[in-house]
């Protein structure tokens, strides 16, 4: 019997400490990644936690990374993504409905 792992979100991943309440979380406030509400379950994660890369703003490799537009080819290139992406097929939720969740 294969042994099926918990999801983590990409603060645990990342090992960042940026999520609410993490330990870098104070000096420049938590990655929005960790608090978007509007994305909590999708793939199984926690707020943003596993679609950060819709997320505005969130804090990859503890800086902040600004717009979809804007850092979505380099969130493509990431394991966590690929990861998540492999782990969910075929029920992967793609970017474009993840941001309608956002609107």
């Amino acid at each position: 019997m294969v042994k099926i792992g918990r999801r983590i979100n990409c603060w645990e991943f990342t090992q960042c400490g940026a999520e609410l309440g993490g330990p870098n979380s104070l000096e420049n406030g938590p990655c929005p990644a960790s608090t978007e509400t509007r994305l909590n379950g999708v793939h199984g994660g926690k707020n943003g936690g596993r679609a950060c890369w819709v997320v505005a703003g969130n804090q990859c490799a503890g800086l902040p990374c600004g717009t979809f537009a804007k850092t979505f080819s380099s969130c493509y290139e990431c394991d966590f993504y690929h990861g998540v992406h492999t782990r969910e097929w075929p029920d992967f939720t793609f970017a474009r409905t993840l941001l309608t969740m956002l609107e």
